[in-house]
């Protein structure tokens, strides 16, 4: 059976994000990797054992599945974003004419990005992109696993749970998290991304 191995990540120092909470999230996102493999092992015990017996157990490890599985993923593409440091992005590359296109141009985009991102509760503000619509899409997802759009690719991901702040901004300060992330990623890494999903 593939066993999933933690990503790692070439991060940089970040500005206005501290090494201490960049250290607790990573290690929270290992933990995610952990329970991906956790569950499909249980999954396997059981079924070798008496899969009609567990089949209430299996049934409910699988439910818990994607929670984990996307916990691990969303954390890949916010880490992912920052390898590399902090690079600013083309006025002529693609993702900027595109979000342009629909929000009016690339600082609408982002305000309208930050502005999802200071949504009440736990939760990622993640740009995806329609290749069948040829449209990108700003949207809210509360949890891991509820309110993904389905089958597009992600572009651009900043974590709102607490996990990803606290150690560094109470609550009512998480906008400057929110800047500090923005100001931090590698935006040719999110253009690739963008160009693959255009593809």
């Amino acid at each position: 059976m593939h066993t999933y191995s933690p990503q790692k990540f070439n991060l940089p120092t970040l500005k206005g994000i501290s090494q201490k909470q960049i250290d607790v999230h990573l290690a929270l996102y290992e933990g995610y990797v952990k329970f991906v493999n956790h569950i499909r092992e249980q999954i396997q015990e059981l079924q070798t054992v008496d899969s009609e017996k567990n089949s209430y157990a299996i049934s409910e490890l699988r439910r818990r599945f994607a929670f984990e599985f996307d916990g691990m993923r969303m954390h890949e593409y916010y880490f992912g974003s920052f390898e590399g440091g902090a690079k600013n992005i083309s006025s002529e590359s693609l993702l900027v004419k595109s979000v342009s296109e629909k929000y009016g141009d690339w600082e609408k985009f982002l305000a309208h990005f930050k502005t999802l991102a200071m949504t009440r509760g736990i939760g990622w503000s993640v740009l995806y992109y329609d290749p069948i619509g040829k449209t990108p899409h700003v949207v809210w997802v509360e949890e891991h696993h509820l309110g993904h759009l389905s089958g597009l690719p992600v572009i651009l991901a900043i974590d709102m749970w607490e996990h990803a702040y606290m150690v560094d901004y109470v609550p009512a300060d998480k906008k400057q998290y929110i800047e500090a992330y923005l100001s931090a990623v590698n935006w040719e890494t999110v253009e690739e991304r963008f160009k693959k999903a255009c593809e």
